[in-house]
């Protein structure tokens, strides 16, 4: 089986427990506000690989991961290459490595369940907390993101939430705590991990030739950042 990536990152220590083989797969249905990797969106401008080649590509990292590394697969949207992900964490796993997804949930399918059993530890985007603000932020839906939060809890996966804070638009301290209030009942959420809103990407937009919706935004400062994470 093949799929199309964008690019990895053979040491990487931001995405999941340890040391990590981080896969940025291509392709996402989304258009995230304030997304770092819009040249990502596109499904087949990635490099198409084989399950097998690209385990190659991990087995030469493994002697980094130590006891908790692994592979983290990422995107664009990983859900979109739900049976090639559920492959190539077939085979992870056969050799003893640690899997991770980290998705914004924003798909369900039959496939998408077998990509849950293979799968340690998921590292779910909850972008925003109604359905108008997740409507206006990327085009997606805060259902389908519970829904799929759901589904990580029937399955006992672990979970990690990431939550980006945009100035202006979740900012304030009663948007941190009405996250934490919707995750209240939901043990498999082992994490709350709050994300500092960036402009960093505006000149990847400008060579692509796309407006960057955010370009006026301030980034976060990082005090305020510290003050709303110690809310959770």
């Amino acid at each position: 089986m093949t799929g199309y990536i964008h690019s990895i990152q053979t040491l990487g220590t931001l995405d999941g427990p340890g040391v990590r083989c981080v896969i940025f797969l291509q392709g996402c249905p989304l258009r995230c506000q304030y997304c770092h990797n819009p040249d990502t969106w596109k499904m087949k401008t990635g490099t198409r690989i084989s399950v097998e080649n690209l385990l190659k590509r991990v087995l030469r990292c493994r002697p980094y991961f130590g006891c908790d590394g692994g592979v983290t697969v990422s995107g664009g949207e990983p859900l979109l290459q739900a049976g090639f992900v559920t492959e190539f964490f077939k085979a992870c796993k056969e050799n003893g490595i640690h899997t991770a997804l980290d998705t914004s949930g924003c798909i369900w399918n039959e496939r998408i369940d077998d990509l849950l059993s293979v799968c340690d530890l998921c590292l779910l985007d909850m972008k925003a907390l109604s359905e108008s603000a997740y409507r206006e932020l990327c085009g997606g839906s805060f259902v389908q993101t519970m829904f799929f939060l759901k589904k990580l809890q029937k399955k006992a996966v672990p979970v990690w939430i990431r939550h980006v804070v945009v100035p202006g638009y979740n900012d304030a301290q009663r948007d941190i705590i009405e996250l934490k209030a919707a995750l209240s009942d939901y043990t498999c959420v082992k994490k709350v991990e709050l994300l500092p809103f960036q402009n960093l990407c505006i000149e990847k937009y400008n060579a692509l030739g796309i407006s960057f919706p955010l370009a006026d935004t301030p980034q976060l400062e990082q005090n305020v950042l510290q003050k709303l994470q110690a809310l959770l």
